[in-house]
């Protein structure tokens, strides 16, 4: 290293350092390099910090918030404008940067896309080892504000016994109070703030993580596309105080008609997990209802359901499309939650077996295939590693896979069953690049290979993306 010891910039928490940012993470921090000594007089060669909210090749004076070994955090302090990018936007949330629900705000739109595109393409290449795949441009929204159908928040008691909802703050537990959110449904929000008063007006208490004591631990809202059908999900360590209070069912039903399902979740788990496993409806039903691609689909609190209805359209499109399903395959919808891919194309295959491993998505899944007037539909609950054995032990051997799991990706045993059954088509719908790449990687190395990557932005202004991806076997 040319520099002198004394040319070195001090890294420590609180220091003022001058960065340029030259890549991004896959969270959209601005990674920066420096040359730099430590308090103990080590010396940092192109230490890497992360910045949040600074662009590609903007400049800036930034004031580092943690430290690490490895790498450093930090935030701007000044933005040199001569530097500043034209892919940055105004902001138009006033909570922006101290909120944690959204992280690339300050990115026009476009550049959002081309960030996730590159999210999963350097996925593909630095955990898959995939040099020569196209990664076909990220799908956009035509509506990328207030786009979330579900809605929840924690809650909390203030200092004076009232309680406040809103989300986390950035790195932290600490609430910032809801006001307005420009990715959420603007009912959902009107409807939460409202349900907080009335639990407030009644006395109840908020939850507190530490000490594990109160009563009201989240509010969580889902709602049809349309906005026909509401559920409103009180999440509660018991169920009494709620139950017993008819007022709050009348208050909320009064002023909000569309509410067709109050629920009481039961969570006494300590820690941040949001939901519990057992529900109590105080009101109503306990499902909603939407319409999804001409199918209709009941919604449970507990149920996964994508929170993007108009992109969820694009992305179930995409995959049936991949597919290239014909009246002779066998579809296997595997993590098929309350039903939703394999019964959009159930028209187009001899039948669907759908496997999920929580109960109550396959309740669901099975009521939806009555109601959508669907005969050749088979719902299994259980894990996809086990249950698909079982099928072709009895003789059904699938033709065609979709995959859908959570964003710990696929179980390894479930993709090696695939392989010795050798499935002609695949197609991978991915919530995480990492593990989607972690999959690909061992569904290459057993003769596969991949035909089409298509991002699609299901989370806008934030740095998850959705993944198709279509998968053959090899001749």
């Amino acid at each position: 290293m040319e520099n002198t010891f004394n040319d070195l910039t001090l890294i420590k928490v609180g220091a003022k350092i001058k960065v340029t940012c030259d890549d991004y993470s896959h969270e959209g921090l601005g990674i920066c390099h420096i040359n730099g000594v430590t308090q103990s007089s080590e010396v940092l060669e192109n230490f890497p910090i992360f910045v949040f909210g600074l662009l590609l090749n903007e400049s800036c004076y930034a004031i580092i918030t943690k430290l690490q070994s490895h790498l450093a955090y930090a935030e701007i302090d000044t933005l040199f404008s001569s530097s500043r990018s034209t892919n940055r936007t105004d902001v138009i949330c006033s909570n922006y940067g101290v909120c944690g629900g959204c992280n690339l705000m300050h990115m026009s739109y476009e550049a959002q896309l081309d960030f996730k595109t590159n999210v999963v393409k350097n996925a593909l290449e630095k955990i898959g080892g995939f040099t020569s795949i196209n990664v076909l441009k990220c799908i956009g929204s035509k509506n990328p504000l207030m786009y979330r159908n579900k809605v929840q928040v924690p809650v909390q008691s203030k200092y004076n016994g009232k309680l406040m909802c809103g989300f986390y703050q950035r790195e932290t537990h600490k609430i910032s109070p809801l006001e307005t959110c420009y990715i959420q449904d603007e009912l959902s929000t009107n409807i939460v703030i409202f349900t907080k008063n009335i639990l407030s007006e009644f006395g109840l208490s908020g939850y507190n993580e530490k000490t594990g004591n109160g009563l009201i631990r989240h509010i969580m809202v889902k709602k049809s596309h349309n906005n026909e059908q509401i559920m409103v999900v009180i999440v509660a360590t018991s169920l009494n105080e709620i139950k017993n209070n008819s007022k709050i069912v009348d208050k909320l039903t009064t002023r909000y008609k569309g509410i067709k399902s109050i629920i009481v979740n039961i969570n006494t788990k300590k820690g941040n997990t949001i939901l519990g496993d057992k529900c109590y409806t105080i009101y109503g039903n306990d499902y909603i209802e939407d319409t999804l691609l001409n199918k209709k689909f009941q919604i449970g609190p507990l149920s996964f359901y994508q929170v993007n209805h108009d992109q969820c359209e694009v992305l179930y499109s995409k995959a049936i499309e991949y597919a290239n399903l014909s009246k002779d395959d066998i579809l296997v919808d595997a993590y098929c939650g309350i039903g939703t891919i394999g019964q959009i194309a159930s028209d187009k295959v001899k039948h669907v077996y759908g496997v999920e491993i929580v109960d109550e998505a396959i309740n669901l899944a099975k009521k939806n295939a009555s109601l959508n007037n669907i005969s050749n539909a088979t719902y299994v609950c259980g894990a996809s590693e086990d249950i698909m054995p079982k099928w072709v032990n009895e003789g059904i051997i699938p033709s065609v896979v979709i995959v859908d799991p959570p964003r710990k990706g696929c179980d390894e045993s479930l993709l090696k069953t695939i392989v010795d059954l050798k499935i002609k088509k695949i197609v991978y719908i991915s919530c995480d690049p990492s593990t989607l790449a972690r999959d690909l990687k061992y569904l290459c190395n057993n003769n596969y290979c991949i035909n089409n990557v298509q991002p699609i932005d299901m989370f806008s202004y934030n740095n998850h993306v959705e993944t198709c991806v279509e998968i053959s076997l090899n001749d």
